[in-house]
């Protein structure tokens, strides 16, 4: 199944993750330590949570590979959403340890001022965090990965934060090392923020939450397939990368069931075109208000 290859391809860019994460976090807090840098310490432990956040997604993203069976009839698919929430859980906590860390050097400041090698090796994170995000971007756009858009969306959080650590770092060079404890402690918030974003959407996907513009977007394909007379009900939910809709259209009491059943593949062929990892479930009812007396059926097949 092509969602299945794509989801192994999906490990690619969490395993880029993991390595680059790896090297940054280690240069980071080495360098942060030796050039008296609590910005740049902030940043490299912001990094150790990427580091489990994008592992999280791997091993996400290897359960949701196996197929169904007795206990998963619908698959594992919910693998990595559980996954991303979990990694939102450990962000949170290492993002409130920063802001302490760093509200304690706000309030009990070191005269010291960082090195300028520590604001070098912030750009150069940013430059290579920028190329890392490309690439996840690129992949997810391609197998259509909300688990990988995700980490490319980390990968561009941390591109960031690490020019704002650059900028940060400078200013206390240029003789204000409290700006360097400030930067630490915005670098904190940032952390939380980005732990939020993943752990909104995953718990919303969890709960059965549906996109309210994709409803009305699927809807209106709906109503417009010939042969339905009214959308009677309609329901999503997404299951990992895989999205089920069930639906409810009314139609001519007249027809027959080759015609009723002609009207169900149109609407799961138009809504599998839009979303082609899509489970389309449709119930035909008959519209009784329509004038049986005076409708003409015509086959259209």
């Amino acid at each position: 199944m092509e969602l299945y290859s794509n989801l192994k391809d999906g490990e690619k860019g969490a395993w880029l993750s993991i390595w680059t994460y790896l090297i940054l976090s280690a240069v980071k807090l080495t360098v942060g330590f030796l050039g008296s840098s609590e910005a740049l310490k902030a940043d490299g432990l912001n990094n150790t949570t990427d580091i489990i956040a994008s592992i999280a997604i791997l091993i996400g993203l290897r359960i949701s590979q196996k197929p169904p069976d007795e206990d998963h009839q619908y698959g594992h698919m919910r693998a990595e959403t559980v996954a991303s929430l979990v990694a939102a859980f450990i962000m949170a906590f290492v993002g409130f340890q920063i802001l302490i860390n760093a509200g304690k050097s706000i309030l009990n400041p070191i005269k010291t001022s960082p090195s300028i090698i520590t604001a070098v090796i912030a750009i150069l994170s940013a430059i290579i965090m920028y190329f890392v995000y490309r690439y996840n971007l690129k992949l997810s756009q391609r197998i259509g990965s909300q688990a990988v858009r995700a980490a490319a969306y980390d990968n561009r959080s941390d591109a960031l934060v690490s020019v704002g650590t650059a900028i940060g770092i400078g200013g206390a060079v240029l003789g204000l090392p409290i700006i360097d404890a400030i930067t630490a402690f915005v670098i904190g918030i940032l952390v939380i923020y980005t732990a939020w974003k993943i752990f909104h959407p995953s718990v919303h996907a969890l709960t059965d939450g549906f996109d309210e513009d994709e409803v009305e977007a699927l809807s209106l394909l709906v109503c417009h397939v010939e042969g339905v007379v009214s959308l009677k009900e309609f329901k999503g939910r997404m299951h990992g990368n895989l999205m089920f809709v069930d639906l409810t259209v009314t139609v001519n009491p007249m027809l027959n069931v080759i015609e009723s059943h002609r009207i169900t593949e149109e609407i799961e062929r138009k809504i599998g075109a839009r979303t082609p990892h899509s489970v389309i479930l449709v119930h035909i009812e008959p519209d009784f208000l329509i004038d049986i007396s005076s409708s003409h059926i015509t086959d259209n097949k």
